[in-house]
Formats: structure tokens, sequence, C-alpha cells
């Protein structure tokens, strides 16, 4: 079974553990990356603010990943012969890692990252603001869109509420 290259899962991973955009993730550095507190900081390049900046707490294999990549690199952990990899390029990346892992449909891209990151943060119980400090929202509605649970998410939503009391 083919598999991806390690440096394109890793930055599939960061995606996928941070919610962040993927203009965010291709303008990571290697002093954005806090191994001590599991910390990566990222600038919130869709605000007019130019310095809109948030920490996102994330998993210890995702930091070792990351610090692994950024050590071959020098400035921006995203780069190829001392190039910046090209959005193109990364978004390729997704598609081909969401094909191997037989996820199709609209969500089979970078943005439908992001959004199963909102999801899944509002499925364990994260507290709206932080899924949107973690996500960069200027505005809560539109963090709270990721709290309109159908289905099987409604019902699990429910369950908690009749057993956690």
């Amino acid at each position: 079974m083919p598999t991806l290259p390690l440096h394109q899962r890793a930055f599939c991973e960061t995606l996928l553990f941070t919610g962040c955009r993927i203009s965010e993730a291709l303008s990571l550095t290697a002093s954005a990356i806090q191994p001590e507190v599991r910390l990566i900081t990222f600038k919130t390049l869709k605000r007019r603010d130019t310095n809109a900046w948030r920490e996102i707490p994330v998993p210890q294999p995702l930091i070792a990943s990351l610090q692994e990549q950024a050590n071959a690199t020098d400035g921006l952990v995203w780069q190829h012969n001392g190039h910046p990899i090209h959005r193109i390029t990364a978004y390729r990346w997704i598609k081909r890692a969401m094909a191997l892992a037989n996820v199709s449909g609209v969500h089979a891209c970078p943005k439908g990252l992001r959004h199963g990151y909102g999801i899944h943060a509002i499925r364990c119980g994260v507290q709206l603001n932080m899924v949107q400090k973690w996500m960069g929202h200027a505005h809560m509605s539109t963090t709270a869109i990721y709290t309109n649970a159908s289905g099987i998410e409604e019902r699990e939503i429910a369950d908690r509420m009749w057993t956690d009391g």
C-alpha cells in the first residue's frame, strides 16, 4: 500500500491537529514550534489585523514530526531546495492523503480538515471560546457553526447531557 513521504504526512497532520488554514501552515517557521509546552504559534492570515497570532496546543508526536522537518530546513518549515512550498503543491499533498485514506467528496480537501478539527473539538467538549481562539475566528458566530450537530452527533450530545449530570 502506498504511503506519503514523511514531510507530506507531517504537513497533513499539521492541518489535522491544528485546524489551521493551508496558507497558515505554509508560513510556519521553526521558531513558532514550542516543544516544551507543545504549542504551535500561527499568524492568522485571514484577518485584516496584520498582528493576529494564536497558539494551538498539539500532541507530542506532531511536535516531534515538525521538529524533524524544521531541522531539515532553515526558516520556513515547508520548503524544498530553499524555496517555499507552493499552495498548489500543498493542496495536492492533502488530496493524495485523502485518497490514500479513502476519504472522498466535498470534505476531501484542506478546508475539510479544518472543518473536521472544529467538529471534533466541539464533540470532545472543548468550550466554544477555546475553539474560536484556536481556529482564529474573529466572531463567535463563525465558530458557532460547528455546534449545528445533526444525526449521530446530535444524539451523542443528548446522551452526554443525560449521563453527565
